[in-house]
């Protein structure tokens, strides 16, 4: 069955095709819709059910809950139409902008910053021609078919035809068990992307606070990158939180970034501070917040734990004023996370 969505307020329609969800149609017919885990485990894609009716898959309670459902909220990713349907969402220009592409991927250099990160750089097929944007994510199809989410950590003129990848060792994880375990320079990996609706809103002049935990950095170096490229001069601070200095795999890197680009101040937070440690300590969202209790007037780009990313949310506009539509966040969801349901 083909069905048409309407997205309000912005007009636009597209048909599903099969047992598409939403989300799956609207990326397929280049329709910007914003999303994070495709999974039901983020809740960045939550919309309005205007008319029509759809049936969710599998998702987490704290995605979409039960009163939330009644009250006709959806998840694109996971709802599928049963009807013709009108979903009210602020559409992302840009986010559908650049074709989806399945394609093979080379590994050019594996780097390993801290003993459980490593740094891949990706050749990408030179016939190919894979665009992005600076904050998105591709996703790694592996031998059995299951699917694991890694965001670029470069903006596309830095490696111009590569892309840069952090991953942290799950262990036990069936790809990063790979990663630290086989992989090597030259092996192939076989990729699909872009996909996501985290990256730099160009359009606006607000000062920007940048929240990173853990390899959720690597999205956030790669829209500092893209900032840097086209001259932005808006205010930027980047709150980066880890345990141990050690995590903090790329410190001197962004140190560099900071000390010569007068838009970029870098605070790295740590919430179990070595000994001699002599920055700041606890968790991370609580340090923006002493330094920025008034967040009306600022956009905040967060990506790490989910914890992290929903705690930040959650205080930011409360407690700090910032508004509900200047929050753009990347949770780092997990295959562990994804399968919980609590």
């Amino acid at each position: 069955m083909s069905y048409q969505i309407t997205i309000q307020p912005a007009g636009r329609t597209y048909h599903t095709e099969g047992d598409d969800t939403l989300l799956a149609a609207a990326i397929r017919n280049g329709v910007g819709l914003p999303y994070g885990c495709k999974d039901g485990a983020c809740g960045s894609c939550k919309s309005k059910l205007l008319e029509g009716a759809v049936i969710h898959g599998n998702h987490q309670p704290k995605a979409l809950s039960a009163e939330e459902e009644a009250a006709g909220l959806v998840l694109t990713c996971c709802a599928r139409p049963q009807t013709d349907c009108t979903i009210e969402a602020r559409t992302v220009p840009g986010a559908g902008e650049f074709p989806v592409l399945k394609l093979p991927t080379r590994v050019a250099a594996m780097l390993k910053p801290a003993p459980d990160v490593a740094v891949l750089t990706m050749q990408l097929a030179a016939n190919q021609n894979f665009q992005f944007r600076a904050g998105q994510y591709v996703e790694f199809i592996l031998r059995d078919g299951s699917r694991r989410s890694y965001s670029m950590a470069n903006a596309p003129h830095s490696l111009p035809g590569q892309i840069e990848l952090h991953i942290r060792h799950m262990p036990g994880g069936k790809f990063t068990d790979h990663v630290f375990g086989a992989l090597k320079e030259k092996d192939i990996l076989r990729m699909e992307g872009p996909f996501g609706s985290f990256f730099l809103r160009e359009d606006s002049e607000k000062p920007i606070v940048l929240l990173a935990s853990g390899t959720g950095f690597a999205p956030i170096k790669a829209i500092i990158e893209r900032a840097r490229h086209i001259g932005s001069t808006r205010p930027m601070v980047l709150y980066w939180g880890a345990r141990k200095q050690a995590d903090l795999y790329l410190h001197d890197w962004i140190a560099q970034v900071a000390a010569e680009w007068p838009t970029l101040t870098y605070v790295p937070v740590l919430s179990e501070a070595d000994a001699g440690w002599t920055g700041r300590t606890g968790f991370v969202h609580h340090a923006v917040m002493q330094d920025l209790p008034d967040m009306a007037g600022h956009q905040v780009y967060a990506c790490g734990a989910p914890i992290v990313v929903d705690s930040a949310h959650r205080d930011f506009v409360a407690q700090c004023g910032l508004p509900e539509s200047e929050f753009y966040a990347d949770a780092f969801t997990s295959e562990a996370d994804k399968h919980t349901n609590g």
